[in-house]
């Protein structure tokens, strides 16, 4: 067994690797599987693996015989099988429970007669380049918050590594994290310098993106500021908490408890509102539009309210289908969300948050308030629009019904 698999994965790194993957653990519950792929440090080939194990991911960077050694260990005990991708062709390890090794190929013809490098390791080493070459091309962004610069709270919550690198796996979360700061970035006109601000986030949960808001805005913009995180869950404001105090965000603060009930403000500058459930959005925006906030950002969730209700005599044959009545119901719920907030005052737009193809759930509502009031015609024509809309899809939603209870 040793000796076969030692061959196969030798000639795949000297073969111009991509990338192994070992999966199908033994021990799913301990580690779940191995990513590996060549990287280029000054100039010198290694092999960077990651480890899931649970919710974590552990990154080394090994030698070519490390990397030997590591995979005979890991397909002895932990996995059955390793699929390899290469310049030169394809191939999968697959280790019975008896131990029996089989192998699969697939190359690609005429490459491995070919050798246009001085010697296999400088095409591994071209080939780890190239990798590295398209990732960062695709990456290529002026973000925010730079790969290379360690930021604290990114690296305790396993998004960098101590040197600043991001970590592979958690790649879509740093590209969400900076694209929320964009959309803050483009409201900074709207917040007062001259003053403290007070910035609100109901359902914070983990954090990531209340930590990158302060993070940003005191450390980076130096605005004086007070953000405060709202979570039901009593061990996640701990830690969240604890991350804080560490840090030395004296106006960075975490609190238990939900929004419909929340008292701790009688005026708030910013309000925050990232994937609250069905109406809690709702009870979110009331009361920021109470609170007068000059900023709403609202990523709304699991709009299951309308789904109940939603009829269209016209739509009928496209409402019967439940998961097509199931989208209609969360886009008619946030487009009137969205309106409604334009009658109370404020000036709002309706973008893309993260690419549809991570989470269907990437709809972000930003809302500014505007100096200017909506001359008297304009609002009436604005609210009968409204009114008719409600009624063409027999609706009464959660937002209008908080506003105007007599209704």
């Amino acid at each position: 067994m040793d000796e076969k698999i030692t061959e196969i994965i030798q000639r795949y790194c000297d073969g111009g690797l991509i990338q192994i993957i070992l999966s199908n653990s033994r021990q799913p519950e301990e580690q779940k599987k191995v990513l590996i792929r060549p990287v280029r440090l000054k100039d010198k080939l290694f092999f960077q693996s990651c480890e899931y194990r649970g919710s974590q991911v552990f990154h080394k960077n090994n030698t070519r015989e490390e990397l030997l050694s590591l995979i005979q260990g890991w397909l002895k005990d932990c996995f059955r099988q390793a699929e390899i991708r290469a310049q030169k062709g394809q191939a999968t390890i697959l280790v019975s429970k008896k131990g029996k090794v089989t192998v699969r190929e697939k190359k690609n013809p005429g490459m491995w007669e070919q050798e246009s490098c001085q010697d296999r390791e400088d095409c591994a080493v071209k080939a780890a380049g190239n990798i590295q070459g398209t990732q960062g091309h695709n990456r290529q962004k002026n973000y925010i918050l730079k790969e290379g610069r360690p930021v604290p709270f990114l690296v305790d919550l396993g998004v960098m590594t101590q040197e600043g690198r991001v970590v592979h796996a958690r790649y879509d979360k740093f590209r969400q994290i900076n694209r929320f700061l964009e959309f803050i970035e483009d409201v900074l006109p709207y917040l007062p310098k001259d003053r403290e601000i007070s910035v609100i986030d109901f359902g914070c949960g983990k954090s990531y993106l209340t930590f990158a808001m302060y993070y940003y805005l005191h450390e980076l913009q130096q605005y004086k500021v007070r953000v405060t995180g709202l979570d039901l869950k009593a061990d996640v404001i701990g830690r969240c908490a604890e991350l804080s105090e560490r840090y030395g965000y004296d106006g960075l603060h975490f609190c238990r408890g939900d929004i419909a009930s929340y008292k701790g403000a009688e005026a708030v500058d910013m309000v925050v509102t990232l994937h609250a459930c069905d109406t809690a959005t709702d009870a979110a925006l009331k009361k920021a539009v109470d609170w007068g906030a000059r900023v709403i950002l609202s990523v709304p969730c699991c709009q299951h309210e309308l789904n109940k209700t939603i009829e269209n005599e016209v739509l009928a044959p496209v409402l019967r289908f439940g998961l097509l009545k199931e989208r209609m119901a969360a886009l008619v719920t946030d487009g009137l969300r969205a309106d409604l907030l334009e009658q109370l005052g404020y000036k709002v737009q309706v973008l893309e948050f993260i690419d549809m193809e991570h989470t269907p759930k990437n709809i972000l509502l930003r809302a500014v308030k505007k100096n200017e009031l909506l001359p008297a015609r304009l609002k009436e024509q604005k609210r009968a629009a409204y009114l008719r809309c409600i009624r063409e899809f027999s609706v009464k939603p959660a937002l209008y019904r908080a506003f105007f209870p007599e209704e």
